[in-house]
């Protein structure tokens, strides 16, 4: 099966890609993604703009049976594979070079019939400027026939497939006029011809074709410019005779566990983590980051990110389609290739459209004839109804737009599941937001170290020395400030280690001074429950933990057993630990610091006029005060993880009281929050949060910052009112245009004109969408 092939979530089905060849306008695919959906085990959505069907296959059911029904429908479908891309787009320039001789010969053949319009030429017995009509036979047939060929062979296979399209409008309205005027000439009537009608529309549509196909490619550009990033080869480590070499492989060769180098200047490879060395790495074709981001063992680099002045070592962690370029990559195709709600309507209309225009191009005709116009003005008029009627810019009004919209939005660090998702995002009234690695960095830091009777120095080193044993948040944010500056931490020796669960930590730490009895616990345990300074810590949402000696005192650990160990801690806490004799050697506060733009993203999703309300399991002087901090005026405080999806519920409950069409959305980071992302209508994962968290999210945001919310709200915002600014666009042309052309107004050759320039204009205003920026 092919590399985009996907086991779906239930049994053995399949989600599998195909390159769709053939498809003219709206009504094509529209048709064709009937025809898939009436085979049985097969569900397919067809993209006109991407050229893709996407087809769930149940099991049991292969993907050559999909490429039949597509062939019997009259298309041709290949599936896609991680060639495809390069082989489409090589088919494509070859295709769109010989659609160009073509065009240009049959603007040769037709520019003297148009121009005769002109009166360029000696007039006729009939005071008409014309060229004979033998030689406008002569260049009418090659264009009608041969140039034209196209929409014969498009007209026949849809027919044959039990529907219509653009061809069919095309190849029987041209037809029409090029019969009319060679009988008039074969048999010499006196009657005047319509070659340059016939000749004119169908090089004209070539020419909107041409146009059209030029700016569908840019659409894609997104796509293109991130696989173009990624490095062909990468210089990896293997052994020789015992020595160690650097060779230069092609990626593809690379398996996960390779060490890789990557020299200054030079793109990373491969997903991975630094093992040696120092450098910054640009990651904003990934996150939309512009500063470089530091980068040391330990740390983790993605493929295609530009290194900057150091040499990195790297070890590889993902390679080929497991890489985070590849993961990008993947979703914004998948998103370009969805439906948008917004497209039931055009898709409704485009699969009843053509045989339509048929029966009102008919009685047009008849309608002209029996008001005495004559045949050959019934019949130009009634050509002139099929030509303009094409329903190609209703077919591209909505995937264009989508395609832009969701690679603009990858450039900027969101990544969008599905052209749905996107329109919703539109829709949202209320934002929940989680606060441990949403709001906050998701990372207790030690905030404040407040000396008492030793140093800042020394009551550091001292807490290290009792937490290095210990594995709790705490101790993990203790240790990092104490080795964050130091190369080699020198670890004070300690001994008789004690953790006592919900209380702190003591152990015998041996200084150069001699051997203390050292305790770090809550300001319970060691009676500074009521100290000014701690309860100012606290008010700030902060956890505070005391360091204390008992110079002579038993150590717990020293009790006979377990239980009496605990025993005798309860027995601490009871009595007022103070009259012990302890020494307070400083006070250490610890919180989850707010990322640093999470208030001016806050700011930013108020204006957009979204009320924004914080979850979170901590207690509320702690939720108020990150609240406060954060900007956020509405939170809820101390609700466990499987209660925020019926929170979510009851949000949604209180804004469609208020709206019917409000909707609420969920961003999180952690496992405990999936639940609630699948609950909201609208979910954001941050992008270094759970794989079960962005699997169950509708956007993610690679960039862990919530300015990318923002940023994502803004982007649907823009990306439907383009949809709703090509929908009124297509709709306006066919609503003027029909009626025109059916009341003589039209000549088919600016019918023809105007149907090229609507589809043109679909894709362009489209395509104004790359103006659209991440704002900060």
């Amino acid at each position: 099966m092919s590399a985009t092939s996907q086991e779906a979530a239930a049994g053995n089905e399949q989600v599998v890609e195909f390159a769709i060849g053939g498809m003219t306008c709206a009504a094509c695919s529209t048709r064709l993604e009937k025809v898939l959906n009436r085979q049985p085990g097969m569900q397919a959505n067809v993209n006109l703009a991407a050229e893709r069907a996407r087809v769930r296959l149940a099991a049991g059911v292969e993907a050559a049976a999909v490429v039949a029904a597509v062939a019997k429908a009259g298309f041709s479908a290949t599936p896609v594979d991680a060639g495809t891309r390069e082989r489409e787009k090589a088919a494509k320039q070859a295709a769109y070079a010989q659609e160009l001789r073509q065009f240009w010969i049959a603007a040769a053949l037709t520019l003297p019939l148009v121009l005769q319009m002109l009166w360029m030429f000696p007039a006729d017995g009939h005071g008409h400027a014309e060229l004979p009509r033998w030689l406008q036979l002569a260049l009418a047939t090659p264009v009608q026939f041969w140039i034209g060929w196209r929409f014969y062979d498009g007209a026949w296979k849809a027919l044959r497939g039990g529907g219509a399209n653009m061809d069919v409008l095309v190849a029987l309205g041209t037809t029409m006029a090029w019969l009319l005027s060679a009988v008039v000439t074969l048999f010499g009537l006196d009657e005047h011809v319509y070659f340059e009608g016939g000749a004119a529309v169908i090089t004209l549509v070539l020419l909107g074709k041409l146009l059209e196909a030029r700016a569908k490619a840019r659409t894609s550009e997104a796509i293109e410019a991130l696989i173009r990033l990624q490095p062909k080869t990468a210089r990896v480590r293997r052994e020789q005779d015992g020595a160690v070499v650097w060779r230069e492989l092609p990626v593809e060769a690379l398996m996960p566990g390779d060490v890789f180098l990557v020299r200054p200047g030079e793109a990373v490879p491969v997903d991975g983590e630094v093992v040696d060395g120092a450098s910054s790495v640009n990651e904003a074709m990934l996150t939309g980051e512009s500063m470089p981001v530091g980068k040391a063992p330990g740390d983790r680099v993605f493929a295609a990110t530009h290194n900057g002045e150091g040499a990195l070592t790297c070890r590889a962690t993902g390679v080929g389609e497991q890489t985070l370029l590849a993961g990008i990559i993947r979703l914004v195709g998948e998103a370009q290739g969805s439906k948008a709600p917004v497209q039931r309507l055009a898709d409704q209309i485009s699969g009843i459209f053509v045989p339509v225009v048929c029966s009102l191009a008919l009685a047009t005709f008849v309608g002209w004839w029996l008001a005495g116009a004559g045949f050959a003005t019934a019949l130009v008029n009634a050509v002139a109804v099929l030509v303009i009627a094409c329903p190609c810019a209703l077919g591209l009004a909505t995937p264009t737009a989508i395609m832009v919209g969701t690679g603009q939005g990858a450039r900027a660090g969101v990544l969008v599941r599905n052209a749905e998702a996107l329109e919703r995002a539109e829709k949202i009234k209320v934002l929940a937001l989680d606060k441990t690695g949403t709001l906050t960095c998701g990372e207790p830091q030690l905030t404040d170290l407040l000396p008492r009777a030793e140093s800042s120095d020394a009551v550091l080193a001292l807490a290290a020395a009792l937490e290095q044993s210990s594995e709790h948040p705490l101790a993990r944010a203790i240790l990092h400030h104490f080795t964050v500056d130091r190369k080699n931490p020198q670890f004070l020796p300690v001994r008789d280690f004690r953790a006592l669960p919900g209380h702190g930590v003591e152990a015998r730490v041996t200084t150069p001074s001699g051997e203390r009895q050292l305790r770090l616990g809550s300001p319970v345990w060691l009676g500074l429950a009521d100290d000014p300074e701690v309860k100012r810590l606290q008010q700030m949402g902060k956890t505070v933990v005391v360091l204390a000696e008992w110079p002579g005192a038993q150590s717990v650990a020293e009790s006979a057993t377990e239980s009496a160990a605990l025993q005798a801690a309860a027995n601490q806490v009871e009595a007022n630990p103070a009259a012990a004799g302890p020494t307070v050697l400083g006070v250490l506060a610890i919180a989850d610091a707010l990322r640093p733009t999470s208030r001016a993203a806050v700011a930013r999703l108020r204006a957009q006029g979204i009320r924004v309300v914080m979850l979170t399991g901590d207690q509320a002087l702690t939720a108020a005060a990150i609240a406060a901090e954060a900007g956020v005026d509405e939170f809820r405080a101390g609700i466990l993880p499987g209660d925020k999806a019926s929170a979510i519920g009851e949000l949604r409950a209180a804004a469609q009281a208020m709206d019917a069409k409000a909707l609420v959305a969920m961003v999180g980071d952690g496992i405990n929050d999936a639940p609630a992302l699948a609950a909201a209508d609208v979910g954001f994962a941050m992008g270094a949060g759970s794989d079960a968290a962005v699997e169950a999210a509708d956007l993610t945001l690679i960039r862990s910052d919530l300015h990318g919310l923002a940023d994502a709200i803004d982007l649907s915002r823009a990306t439907l009112g383009k949809i709703r600014q090509n929908l009124f666009f297509a709709f306006i042309y066919n609503v003027l245009g029909i009626p025109a052309a059916a009341f003589g107004l039209l000549n088919p050759v600016i019918a023809g004109a105007a149907m090229a320039a609507s589809s043109v204009s679909v894709v362009s205003n489209s395509l104004l969408l790359k103006r659209w920026r991440a704002g900060r």
